[in-house]
């Protein structure tokens, strides 16, 4: 077991135990979730958990003690904590995620895991920066992602899901009744056709967009006085942010962008677990 451990590079030194303090775990599972349990966040980082679940015999599935564990623990790194009601909110939008997904396309990480990790933790990285009590717009929703995850972690929230496929929405539609969500509504269109609405919203969120530039200018119209447009995007590059920037100082982040001003953030951080870069972008509507 210990040159097992030691292959994956699972070594002493993380977690400061004798090498002959490993023969008390029988199997890679039991080791694992010693892992899971006993290390922060920021230790979690790196290769040791994901190669740990990835090891043979470790079958984890959707709602189990481990695959709570890792969401729990991996929230933490964010600043956020969840409690059991939380996470088994996850467990059930996990669930029907995956259970749709075998008749229409939501997702392609069907892994539960990487699911865990790269749609649920990843979803709720902006929630410090949301306010309680917040209308958001989550635009190109899919699945649910960002929006879900962030109104379990912020049940006051007012959220609007939007997407254009009919399809998606009944999906969408189907998890706000099971799990019994208030205040949240599933819509289908397109966020150009919205551009004369009425209704503003305080944030605006995004992790599907595949150009920068046009989600930010899609939303600019919906954006309620002091709103934050949110992006949620792996790596961002430089000419990406130019290109939503019109002017403005750079070293202080801040610009006019359609001659308003607004105050833009770039964020870097890495899923816990897997060490993959992310990067938020927040673009607050001064005024």
């Amino acid at each position: 077991m210990y040159k097992l451990i030691q292959s994956y590079q699972l070594v002493p030194p993380i977690l400061k135990l004798p090498a002959a303090s490993y023969g008390e775990f029988s199997t890679v599972r039991t080791f694992y979730l010693f892992l899971i349990r006993s290390l922060t966040p920021p230790q979690a980082t790196g290769n040791a958990l994901a190669i740990a679940v990835q090891c043979q015999g470790i079958n984890m599935e959707i709602g189990s003690a481990e695959w709570e564990n890792i969401i729990i623990s991996g929230a933490k790194f964010f600043d956020v904590n969840l409690g059991l009601k939380e996470v088994r909110q996850f467990s059930i939008h996990a669930g029907e995620l995956l259970k749709w997904n075998l008749k229409i396309n939501l997702t392609a990480i069907t892994d539960p895991f990487e699911v865990a990790v790269k749609h649920f933790l990843d979803s709720i990285v902006p929630a410090g920066i949301i306010p309680a009590g917040a209308s958001m717009l989550d635009i190109g929703s899919g699945g649910g992602f960002p929006g879900i995850p962030l109104k379990i972690v912020i049940p006051s929230l007012s959220v609007t899901l939007l997407d254009s496929s009919r399809k998606k929405i009944t999906f969408l539609k189907h998890v706000i009744r099971t799990i019994g969500f208030d205040d949240i509504e599933a819509v289908q269109g397109r966020v150009e056709e919205w551009a004369g609405s009425k209704k503003l919203f305080d944030v605006i969120i995004c992790r599907a967009f595949s150009s920068l530039e046009k989600f930010v200018f899609s939303a600019l119209p919906l954006l309620a006085p002091n709103g934050i447009i949110i992006s949620l995007k792996g790596k961002i590059n430089p000419e990406e942010i130019e290109a939503v920037r019109a002017s403005g100082d750079k070293k202080r982040g801040t610009g006019k962008i359609s001659g308003l001003p607004f105050d833009i953030k770039i964020k870097k951080y890495l899923l816990p677990y897997i060490d993959s870069e992310r990067t938020l972008m927040i673009i607050k509507k001064l005024g």
